[in-house]
This record gives structure tokens, C-alpha cells and sequence, in this order.
């Protein structure tokens, strides 16, 4: 893989080259959605279903070729967030995996028990809680940072009051994907476990396109993103720590007794091998070491920095637009996910007026923080106008 990292900076050029869809007449500005796919992750499944498409486990050649590329993207995903891979599973979706997991809960909690949920998350890390809740009958709380839209940052500070010695659980967005807002997980995390028992589940997608996770610094008991925002295809990864586990039931078959992997507990053989065995092509495009992943992230985050200023410039000196939560573009507060509207005009009008004089794809809506959007930013059906940036825009 080509360095991406020249001097210190991002060499825009050498990223543009990984990615056959930026050779359209299209500036891509809604990669919270989903960014387009490096070719080497394109080459990769369509080697495997050329050359290895068989089932797993088989002692005869092209099934250890098969079982190899597999483990290989499974080890590969745990290398991305510093997991073990025995902490790590695979599945179609971050929803679909937070769901899986608060199954593999659902006779683990007390009657008694409270969990606590953000209401600014995307909807991936509450359906699943408050349906828990429900079937349990347990104790939900909601936890609101603020009711100013200026002021929406979940922090240590404002979740303690809720906390008590009844908290099970905890469920939280590091970035949420309309405000781009950075929370501080670490000091969340802490908080949490001042609570015996307590654990926190935290919604990495709109953040892990952005910089480098580390789940054992962080100290989270489960971490959940989708690859096909960091490049890849349409698949996602959950953590859950090895303390973590000892609280979750495997959903597994009864002959995979005991399940010693996360992926035996909650896999429900749900993730499709060609799609795994792309994971070691995106780890290696940030760099074929830590060291120089690390270098990477930081010329992703200085690059990020320079493109968000440009536009929460032009945004922040208009009285008659609002952003939403933080103004600031510093690379320490925020990721390049920005939310807003203009007085006077529906977040439709924008984002048509913008598609009809540009390249520019722009979206708008609620992007699955209905919750958000509705009760703390512009209730109606059309949300905010959001324009989601990565380093690279067009070709």
C-alpha cells in the first residue's frame, strides 16, 4: 500500500488513487452515510469469490485457503481497534449487532435494574435498549445533555445524575452523526464503572472514519461501527471486552457449548466471508504498522480540520443559519459531520438548490436520530441539511 503520509500531511493525490468511484463527476458529501469503497477491498471479494468460495473449516486445500482468508480478516478487525480477536464479531450491521447483543441480555438483568440511553444517538443503539426495557420491565432513563441546541455534548458531568447504584447499563454515540460533536469515552467509561457492575455500550460509526479507536485506552465494554464508513463494504464490527462477555448468554447453537469467541456467542453466521477477507486491505491502507496507522490518523484529522474550517467559516458568518451543537472546528471537538439549517427555507429546498447548481451530493433529513431531530433540533419530516466530509471529496 502506497504511503499516504508525506511530510507530515495527507498526500491527497496518492488517496484519490484507491478509489475508483472519484474518477465520477461527483464531489461525495454525505460519507456519514457510507464512503466509497477502496479498490483493493473491490479486488479482494472478487478474488475470494473466484478462488476461495467454499464453506469454512474443510481440511482439503481450497477450504484451508477459504478458513485462512477469513481468520485473517477477523484478526484484522480486532488489530484495527486493539481487540483481541476473541472480543470481536462481524455481523450485516451496527444494528443489527446492538441487537443481537441486547438479545444475548435479555435474562441477565435484575427486575430492578436501570439502563441508561442517550437520546441523540442514532436509533442502531436505542431501539434495541428500549425494547429490552420493555421485555424485561426495566427501569429506562433517558439521558438529554441539554435542551439547547447550541449545547448538546454528552459528557461525565451530565450523565452522573442519573447514575445509581441500580445502573446496569449505559448506551451512548462517540460521535453523534448529525453534530459530529467528539464525547469523551474515556471519562464516560470511568464514570460508568464508579457503578458496580455497570457497563457501557457506546455507537462508534460516526467516529471511527475519523480517528484511530482503541478500545482497551478507551475502556468501553462494547464498541460497535460499520465498515462501510471506513471504506469497506457493507458489514460491521462489534466488541464486547472478555469481562464484558461473562454478562452475555450465547445466542449460538447448543452443540457450541461453551462459546469461547464473541463471534460464537452473537455471529449467528451472519458475516459473509468475502466480505471479512476485505478487512486486511483497509487496515493496511492506513498503514502496515501501527506506527504508522497512528501517523496516518493524525494527517487524516489535520486534513479533516482544514476542510471543516472552510465551511463552518462561511456557515458560522450567517445570522439567518444555525449549526447545530459545536461551531468550533477544531479537530479536538468535532469531526467533519455538520448539521444545520437556514431560516426561511425547508433543509429540501438546500439540498435541491445545491444539486441543481453543483457536483456537490449534500443530504437532508433525520438520518435515523429521529429522536434528536424531533425533540431537541427541528421537529417535521425534513430534519436538518447535513454535509458529511472525508479527506478525500472528488477526483
Amino acid at each position: 500500500m502506497a504511503d499516504l503520509v508525506v511530510h507530515g500531511k495527507l498526500d491527497v493525490e496518492a488517496v484519490r488513487s484507491h478509489f475508483p468511484a472519484l474518477k465520477q463527476n461527483q464531489v461525495f458529501l454525505d460519507n456519514a452515510g457510507g464512503t466509497q469503497i477502496l479498490s483493493d477491498a473491490i479486488n479482494s471479494i472478487r478474488t475470494y469469490l473466484e478462488e476461495t468460495n467454499v464453506q469454512l473449516g474443510a481440511s482439503y486445500n481450497i477450504g484451508q485457503k477459504a478458513t485462512q482468508k477469513y481468520n485473517e480478516g477477523l484478526q484484522a478487525a480486532a488489530d484495527f481497534i486493539n481487540a483481541d480477536v476473541s472480543e470481536i464479531v462481524i455481523g450485516p450491521s451496527t444494528t443489527q449487532l446492538f441487537a443481537n447483543l441486547s438479545q444475548s441480555f435479555a435474562l441477565s438483568f435484575p427486575a430492578s435494574a436501570e439502563i441508561i440511553v442517550s437520546s441523540i444517538d442514532h436509533e442502531a443503539n436505542i431501539s434495541s435498549w428500549v425494547r429490552l426495557a420493555k421485555i424485561r420491565n426495566l427501569t429506562l432513563k433517558w439521558w438529554t445533555p441539554s435542551s439547547s441546541p447550541s449545547d448538546l455534548k454528552l459528557t461525565a458531568a451530565n450523565l452522573q445524575p442519573l447514575l445509581s447504584d441500580k445502573t446496569k447499563l449505559v448506551t451512548c454515540t462517540h460521535t453523534s452523526n448529525i453534530l459530529g460533536s467528539i464525547h469523551d469515552i474515556k471519562a464516560i467509561a470511568d464514570e460508568v464503572h464508579k457503578v458496580e457492575g455497570a457497563m457501557l455500550c457506546v455507537d462508534g460509526v460516526a467516529f471511527a472514519p475519523h480517528r484511530e479507536v482503541d478500545v482497551k485506552a478507551l475502556g468501553v465494554d462494547f464498541y460497535s461501527f460499520s465498515w462501510y464508513k471506513v471504506y469497506g463494504p457493507h458489514i460491521a464490527a462489534l466488541y464486547a471486552s472478555s469481562t464484558a462477555q461473562t454478562h452475555i448468554s450465547s445466542l449460538g447453537y447448543y452443540f457450541h457449548h461453551p462459546a469461547t469467541t464473541l463471534s460464537t456467542k452473537l455471529g449467528l453466521a451472519a458475516s459473509s466471508y468475502e466480505l471479512v477477507s476485505t478487512i486486511p486491505t483497509l487496515l493496511a491502507y492506513f498503514g502496515s504498522s501501527a506506527s504508522a496507522r497512528k501517523e496516518t490518523w493524525a494527517a487524516i484529522a489535520a486534513h479533516e480540520e482544514i476542510l471543516q474550517t472552510i465551511l463552518l467559516d462561511y456557515l458560522n458568518s450567517r445570522e439567518d443559519i444555525t449549526v447545530y451543537s459545536e461551531r468550533s472546528a477544531d479537530k479536538a471537538l468535532r469531526v467533519p459531520v455538520i448539521s444545520f439549517s437556514v431560516r426561511g427555507k425547508s433543509s429540501s429546498e438546500i439540498v435541491e438548490a445545491v444539486d441543481g447548481m453543483s457536483e456537490f451530493g449534500i443530504r437532508w433529513g433525520h438520518f435515523y436520530s429521529k429522536r434528536l431531530v424531533d425533540q431537541l433540533l427541528v421537529p417535521g419530516d425534513e430534519g436538518v441539511v447535513r454535509v458529511s466530509m472525508k479527506k478525500k471529496l472528488k477526483g
